[in-house]
């Protein structure tokens, strides 16, 4: 292979890669991100579907720190009709800054996707989180349900933001859930 196609090849690849751990075109992850207050139990209110969580209700998320600086995420949900619980386990490192909520996170080896946090009340007691792309969403909260017009507010945020919030499945967190926690 030619020096020129070598280059033009890894330059492909890098480009490539870069775009997974992006950011949806158009939107901007919060600034004066404190991990510190991020991390610990996530409920998750709503979602896109996506093959990794289909079927899944009592869905959290818990951020800890790892010893080598990342985030430690642990995902569990649970099939209510099924039973079957679903638990991944993975790891997130901050794309640049870490005072921007804009990080890379990976659940398959050495493959990495874009976690943008794209709001985030100051207290942080939910977030609208995207992928790299409109493809993934999700609405987060620190207690099993989210006001309902706090919940009408961020999909008008992300309606605003051109995802196609239509296609949002709320998520089981009620009674349903109390075996599973």
């Amino acid at each position: 292979m030619s020096p020129r196609i070598a280059r033009i090849a890894a330059l492909s690849i890098s480009l490539m890669l870069s775009a997974c751990t992006g950011t949806p075109k158009g939107t901007q992850p919060v600034t004066g991100f404190e991990l510190e207050r991020y991390l610990g139990q996530w409920y998750e209110v709503a979602r896109f579907d996506h093959s990794f969580e289909r079927g899944l209700d009592c869905v959290t998320a818990d951020y800890s720190l790892r010893d080598d600086g990342g985030v430690r995420v642990i995902n569990r949900g649970v099939n209510l009709e099924t039973g079957e619980e679903n638990e991944a386990e993975g790891r997130a490192y901050f794309v640049r800054d870490e005072r921007v909520a804009h990080l890379k996170v990976s659940f398959f080896g050495p493959f990495y996707g874009g976690y943008n946090v794209l709001a985030l009340d100051d207290e942080y007691r939910w977030a609208l989180v995207s992928g790299p792309t409109r493809d993934y969403l999700w609405v987060l909260a620190r207690e099993p349900e989210l006001d309902p017009t706090v919940y009408r507010a961020l999909v008008e945020d992300a309606e605003r933001m051109a995802f196609p919030v239509d296609e949002l499945i709320e998520v089981e967190q009620g009674d349903a859930c109390n075996d599973w926690r």
